[in-house]
């Protein structure tokens, strides 16, 4: 049950070849694994910079694989939440927006913000595999904590995976996060309260917005917790 679960999660949320079509519901049902693909994708961009002295160069090798390796998915949802929350006007106007494939100023300017963010907090960290791995696996937690949390406004794979999450969940999901504590120290504890953070302000922001969380949403919840949680690791 799990290993077809687990397939089908790396399926979804990564570019890694795991075979043929996956079953979509068997991911949907177990979502609260979300942590586990973090922990995969975390550990590819970890091992590519563990031979590289931190700096620029690592920071920018490590940050490029984990977007990569994701497909750009996440990325693409924080550059729609831009575009459709700098929008002036009515709450479908705003959607709208958010399902439009073209990339404006609103995007493409908290596409540039967060991702220098994340780049800068990189860049000084003294172990760039450490930092990139406790950033993706915090931004995987927050995606479980809000396909739980977000009450979808329209139907979508938001919706889906909604509709199968569990109240339990969230706990679930933290217990797969807990290992990054003990991996790279206990500097690790603000991460979960960076990603409560992060989540608490993007169902506001989106529920005041669109009227609840599409798969727009969650994207770039996971984009805007890695770089937080990457930058409070480094200002602590």
């Amino acid at each position: 049950m799990y290993r077809e679960s687990l397939r089908a999660l790396l399926k979804f949320t990564t570019r890694i070849p795991v075979g043929g079509p996956a079953d979509f519901d068997a991911f949907a049902r177990h979502s609260y694994l979300y942590p586990v693909a973090g922990w995969v994708i975390g550990g590819i961009a970890a091992l590519l910079v563990l031979p590289l002295r931190p700096g620029p160069l690592a920071a920018a090798i490590a940050l490029t694989a984990a977007i990569f390796i994701s497909g750009f998915h996440h990325l693409d949802g924080l550059l729609d939440f831009g575009d459709a929350a700098m929008v002036q006007g009515d709450r479908e106007r705003r959607i709208a927006v958010l399902s439009d494939h073209a990339v404006g100023a609103g995007g493409f300017g908290l596409g540039m913000v967060v991702t220098l963010l994340s780049f800068a907090a990189l860049s000084e960290a003294p172990s760039v595999a450490a930092v990139i791995l406790a950033g993706e696996v915090s931004a995987k937690l927050a995606l479980s904590w809000i396909t739980v949390m977000g009450k979808p406004f329209r139907e979508g794979i938001h919706s889906q995976l909604y509709a199968k999450a569990k109240p339990w969940f969230p706990a679930a999901s933290l217990f797969l996060f807990l290992p990054i504590i003990f991996l790279i120290g206990g500097g690790a504890v603000v991460a979960p309260f960076a990603m409560l953070i992060t989540r608490f302000l993007f169902l506001q922001a989106s529920h005041r917005l669109f009227g609840g969380v599409n798969g727009d949403v969650a994207g770039a919840t996971h984009e805007v917790t890695r770089a937080l949680v990457m930058a409070a690791l480094m200002l602590l």
